[in-house]
């Protein structure tokens, strides 16, 4: 009898749950919106004269608790610089199987070269493949981030779109001083990115 009346009372509740709205997503039909500092895969910036932001210091490699990137630079040749500075990123590369995402690297970078996307959910069948060079990194000609679909599968290319998917703070430690005051530099293809909703001045 017992018996019986637990089948019931589980019944009871499987019912109960058939009408409710469902809480999870339906993927991969449909995405969850990512928020504005999610991190992604990374992108190389460029300025807006199409000069490259990377000025090959090695800093991000330093930073990198995971020690997956590489970088080497060389000194800018003088009849056609690549970037402002004296030296350029003359090899980046970045092994996704080995980024924590933890965005260590986007805050040692000191000219904002490199950002990362909303983009994280990728597959590919070489690990190899997985090694990201500037060929894939270093956004195009107008600014926009690479597909890279060559060697990975991607689920929903349209989260590269978002390359600023993390950056430098409007508001440093909280201080509301800094509210709606723009914290980087112009990005080809994008210009002067809006600024972060900061924290808000108290009414006296």
């Amino acid at each position: 009898m017992s018996s019986g009346y637990d089948l019931l009372k589980g019944l009871k509740v499987t019912f109960r749950e058939l009408f409710r709205k469902s809480v999870t997503d339906k993927y991969p039909k449909e995405f969850r919106e990512k928020p504005q500092r999610f991190h992604g895969r990374h992108v190389l910036n460029k300025y807006e004269d199409g000069m490259e932001k990377c000025i090959g210091c090695e800093l991000c490699a330093g930073a990198c608790p995971a020690q997956c990137i590489y970088v080497r630079g060389e000194d800018n040749p003088e009849d056609n610089p690549v970037s402002p500075g004296e030296r350029y990123g003359f090899i980046y590369e970045i092994n996704m199987l080995r980024c924590i995402y933890c965005g260590l690297c986007v805050e040692a970078c000191p000219t904002e070269a490199i950002t990362m996307t909303s983009l994280f959910e990728m597959s590919v069948t070489d690990r190899s493949d997985a090694v990201f060079d500037k060929s894939v990194l270093l956004v195009k000609e107008d600014g926009s981030a690479n597909t890279h679909e060559e060697q990975t599968k991607l689920t929903n290319p349209e989260e590269l779109t978002k390359i600023d998917g993390w950056m430098r703070a409007t508001a440093p430690n909280g201080n509301p001083d800094f509210e709606n005051i723009v914290g980087w530099t112009n990005t080809l293809g994008y210009g002067e990115r809006a600024p972060e909703k900061g924290q808000t001045l108290e009414e006296e």
